[in-house]
Parts: C-alpha cells; structure tokens; sequence
C-alpha cells in the first residue's frame, strides 16, 4: 500500500484524489494547501504548510497540482526526501525549472500527468503507423478551441502571468495535443509561432491563442489552440499518412482512405473530471504506481517529456523576444 499526498487542492485535485481512493494499491494520508478548508476536503491530515507535511507525514508518493511555477521546486524538495513525485502538467515552466525536474528525477521516480497519451484512439494511431497500415505519416494538423472567461482567471489569480502560470493556451489548454502531436512526429527541427491575446487584454498578460508550425524533415505539424472560442470543443487531431487520414476527434477516430469514410469508436470510459480534459487520469495514475512498484521506466517520465518541453519552451523564448 502506497502512502499518498496531495500538495494544492484546487481543482484539478478532485480527479487525482477519486483516481487515489480507487485504486487498491493506493491511500490518500494527508493534503496540504494554503486554505485550511481546501486542505481537509478529503478527510485526511491536512496542512497548510507543505514542506512540514512532507516531513511529518513522509508519504512514499506526493501528486503536485499546484500552480505551474511551483512544481519543479516541490519536486526537488520531494526527491531530496526520497519521496515518489507525481506532478500535473506542465512539469515546468522555464529551462532552469525543467532542469530541476530532471534533476529529482535521478533521485526518485517522477510522472507527468500528460493523461492523453493513454486514449484508445491514439494508441490505435499508433499501432496503425507502427505496423505501417497505411505507409508512412505525410502531416499533422490539431484544433483545440475551449473557452476561457475572465471569472476563470480571476478565480485562480497565479493563472494569467507569465510569472507563475507561464502562458496561456499554450502550456495550460493545448500543452496535451502538442505532447501527442511531437509524439508522433518526433523532435522538430523548426519550430515557429505566433501568440496573441483577442478576448482578454485587460484580465491577463499571457495568449489566448497560438498558432504553430512545426516540421521534421517534409512533414509539417500545425497546431491551432485558442481560449477564446464559444465552448470546450472536442480536441481534433488529424494524421495524414501517404495511404490514409487517421482523423481523432474525441472518443471517434475516422479513417478516411480511397473516398470511403470508417469511424471506429475509442471510447475511454467516464472522465473523472471534465469531459474534454480526457477520461485517461486513472489509467495514467496507475501505470504510475505499477511502475514504481516494478521499477519498470514510466511511459510518462520527464525524459519521455523532453522534446515536448524543449519545443514548448523554444516557442515561448521566441515569441516573448519578439514581443
């Protein structure tokens, strides 16, 4: 039985704490947070300083759903204890915060919630170019369109700025489908992008949109990602391979080939929390807990993240320089 923490209840939390409580190899013993009341939501010890938490309580796992600009060092101070770290997304923020992650990751196992990377349907995009059902990928396209309104930044006030959230639809809303989209492109050797803020100027300092262009070799990878559209619309990821076009949009993958049209369902079950978020956190918390347990390499450590992080990163440092 694996002794768990939760260091910041907001949230996102919820999802972590459901997918703790049903697991069977897993126990929720204490949550720290800065607001007693969010702190002892769960019924556990509760603190509101994580640091003595950790020393008190010295959990054998901690899942971090902070603000993004504390989970590097959180992580360090977990690992430095010997202590399993399990972080949301993004792991990091900055080259010098990813580097810290990397760091706690020589020490002790450490996870990165990119919980799509367990839908049905990308792995059965995966078999299918793995198996080369199709002949080799030709191009990447990706729509991700959610809304985004002042009340929801202002509910959360580290979220908006550059200083502790990072950036917007970017690292927050579209950093899932970027990790999919390099996944199966690979590491690019270009990566261009152009941000802007339409809808919120005056509530934050951060994009509410991004249009990027990546490319390995002659395949390009577009991603267009904005906070300011009507409603959270299903993601849409396209892979256009020389044979066919393998057409994901939520829990339906279309295969268009030869002028005939093929859906085959994926569904991943109940999501824990909303349902464009994905239904995949209990499958990827799990396998997080599978692999500590058989020190087997987690599909979802920080080396497994590091072309995602160090595209992500060069888009920012390039379009913040621009201006």
């Amino acid at each position: 039985m694996y002794r768990v923490a939760i260091i910041g209840c907001g949230s996102i939390s919820a999802v972590h704490a459901q997918v703790l409580e049903e697991l069977e190899d897993t126990q929720l013993i204490a949550c720290a947070d800065l607001i007693p009341e969010r702190a002892s939501r769960y019924g556990c010890a509760a603190y509101t300083d994580w640091l003595s938490m950790l020393d008190r309580e010295h959990p054998d796992a901690v899942h971090l759903c902070t603000p993004h600009y504390l989970h590097p060092v959180m992580a360090a101070e977990a690992a430095r204890r010997g202590i399993a770290v399990f972080t949301e997304k993004p792991p990091a923020i900055d080259r010098e915060g990813w580097a810290q992650v990397k760091q706690a990751a020589s020490l002790t196992p450490v996870g990165v919630c990119f919980q799509n990377r367990y839908h049905p349907g990308v792995a059965l995009c995966r078999d299918l170019i793995a198996r080369n059902e199709y002949g080799p990928l030709r191009g990447i396209r990706a729509f991700v369109t959610w809304n985004r309104t002042a009340e929801y930044y202002a509910a959360s006030p580290w979220k908006g700025r550059w200083a502790t959230e990072g950036g917007g639809a970017l690292i927050n809303q579209a950093i899932h489908t970027l990790d999919l989209m390099i996944g199966f492109l690979g590491m690019p050797d270009r990566a261009e992008a152009a941000m802007r803020n339409h809808r919120l100027r005056d509530a934050v300092e951060v994009e509410d949109t991004a249009e990027i262009y990546l490319r390995r070799g002659d395949v390009p990878a577009l991603l267009y990602a904005s906070n300011a559209y009507s409603q959270d619309a299903p993601v849409l990821l396209e892979l256009h391979l020389e044979g066919a076009v393998l057409r994901l949009e939520g829990d339906v993958l279309t295969v268009l080939r030869d002028g005939e049209r093929k859906e085959i369902p994926c569904p991943m079950g109940t999501a824990l929390g909303r349902s464009y978020w994905g239904a995949g956190h209990k499958a990827c918390i799990a396998d997080f807990y599978r692999c500590v347990q058989t020190k087997a390499p987690y599909p979802n450590d920080p080396a497994s993240c590091e072309a995602t992080m160090q595209t992500m990163l060069t888009l920012y440092e390039a379009c913040r320089a621009d201006g």
